[in-house]
């Protein structure tokens, strides 16, 4: 069984990482919204995780991880060097792009690295693209000067002020469009909340949007329907029909309950790690926790 080396890993911001991966494969097949699953070792939970970037070349893809539970917690303690036992992909469909013309890209927290390869491709392509980046703080937004790089304008939102508007991703753009800017079509990513927020919004203003799901996975293949989601009322999987999908008919509260269904093992996980400092040499310890 072949191994995925770590090349390089840094901390972007607060429990926020960056890693590069040896995943030859995958990054030659990639394209921009697909995503790749990874299992840490024996006793890993599979994981979830978009492509920020490939280099074919190298045969490396970059991810960018925000520790949210034992899994997450675990893999940063990685460093270059270490690897990583499966690297499943990529996965997913990959984004439609078309030209239509203004494209407005809305992010919170790290959904800004899953909407940064999406953003690329789609100024490639010769749209003008803006961008509303949103975090809780200053310092936990991430990649702006990635999106500055490609995009036609970009502003930031934080929930305290501390940077940008205070306020919410969909203040930004509701000022924009009262300002007289018009856009063909939105791409949200995002908490589950602010992705509902932004649809709504976006809906009102008569914007097309797409919104790139986040519900659990495990196999990643369709066969256990784990990742159901319901559109304009009808059940899709997130693996193979999606990521992403027209964000006005989805089901939002459905998938926040969704999300939910596991937070109790979940929790244990993350306690009995953080209890034991569960390491990746730790099989016992490891076989009794499971959960990101």
């Amino acid at each position: 069984m072949t191994e995925h080396m770590i090349h390089s890993h840094k901390v972007l911001a607060e429990n926020i990482h960056e890693y590069w991966v040896e995943a030859p494969l995958v990054a030659r097949k990639y394209r921009a919204g697909q995503f790749v699953i990874i299992r840490l070792n024996d006793y890993g939970e599979r994981i979830p995780l978009t492509v920020v970037e490939a280099d074919p070349a190298l045969g490396r893809i970059r991810l960018i991880v925000q520790e949210a539970g034992k899994s997450t917690k675990e893999m940063s303690l990685l460093q270059s060097g270490d690897s990583i036992l499966d690297v499943v992909g990529p996965l997913g469909k990959p984004t439609h792009l078309e030209n239509w013309g203004n494209l407005i890209a809305i992010c919170g927290g790290v959904g800004a690295a899953p909407l940064l390869p999406i953003v690329k491709a789609a100024a490639g392509i010769g749209n003008a693209v803006y961008a509303v980046i949103g975090s809780r703080s200053k310092n936990l937004m991430i990649l702006e000067d990635e999106f500055r790089a490609v995009c036609k304008d970009v502003r930031v939102a934080t929930d305290d002020g501390t940077y940008g508007l205070k306020g919410l991703v969909t203040d930004a753009l509701k000022a924009w469009v009262r300002e007289g800017q018009s856009f063909q079509q939105a791409i949200i990513v995002g908490p589950v909340m602010m992705m509902q927020a932004a649809a709504e919004v976006t809906k009102e203003l008569g914007i097309p949007a797409m919104a790139s799901l986040n519900p659990i996975m495990v196999d990643g293949t369709g066969m256990c329907g784990g990742c159901r989601v319901t559109v304009y009322g009808k059940t899709y999987f997130a693996c193979v029909d999606g990521p992403e999908f027209d964000a006005h008919g989805v089901d939002f509260r459905e998938l926040q309950l969704r999300n939910q269904a596991y937070r109790p093992f979940e929790k244990n996980a993350t306690d009995l790690f953080s209890d034991h400092k569960c390491k990746l040499d730790d099989p016992e310890l490891q076989a009794k926790s499971h959960g990101r």
